[in-house]
């Protein structure tokens, strides 16, 4: 039986980032976590593309025409969706992980999701660097590990 895994080395991988700027104080940190991951596993800062945009969902539109320009080995989406008291947040939750799922189903690439969709402001804290790890190194692991198992395929 032949067995196609990826690997988690990044080097000569071209990686999108989209980042929401809204909860910037979240999301900064899964920006860095994301970089940090990237750099540990042998890639180069240079080959990272970090595009803003305003919130969780504008991502999937900006993941979709990185991912698709052809310059991209794949594109890692950070953000932060915290609860309120509205149904606001399972609105953009919801619609911005399908968004972020056509993207990669029409593009052929990875396209990560590493939005974060908490409860609470503490719980987004927990998850961009403190006890729950960083959820954007998370995705940029994930990242690499799929261009090479796709590489592989």
């Amino acid at each position: 039986m032949k067995i196609v895994e990826g690997k988690l080395v990044a080097e000569g991988q071209k990686i999108g980032i989209v980042a929401s700027r809204f909860n910037d104080f979240i999301v900064s940190h899964l920006i860095t976590g994301a970089e940090d991951c990237f750099v540990r596993h042998g890639g180069n800062t240079e080959n990272l593309t970090l595009a803003y945009v305003p919130g969780a969902f504008e991502i999937p539109l900006t993941a979709m025409k990185m991912a698709e320009s052809g310059k991209y080995d794949a594109v890692v989406c950070l953000g932060a969706v915290i609860r309120g008291a509205t149904p606001h947040f399972d609105m953009v939750a919801n619609e911005s992980a399908k968004g972020i799922a056509q993207a990669a189903m029409k593009s052929g690439i990875p396209v990560l999701n590493g939005i974060l969709t908490t409860d609470s402001i503490e719980q987004a804290v927990e998850r961009a660097g403190t006890k729950a790890g960083n959820k954007g190194a998370d995705a940029m692991l994930s990242a690499i590990e799929m261009i090479n198992l796709n590489n592989g395929l």
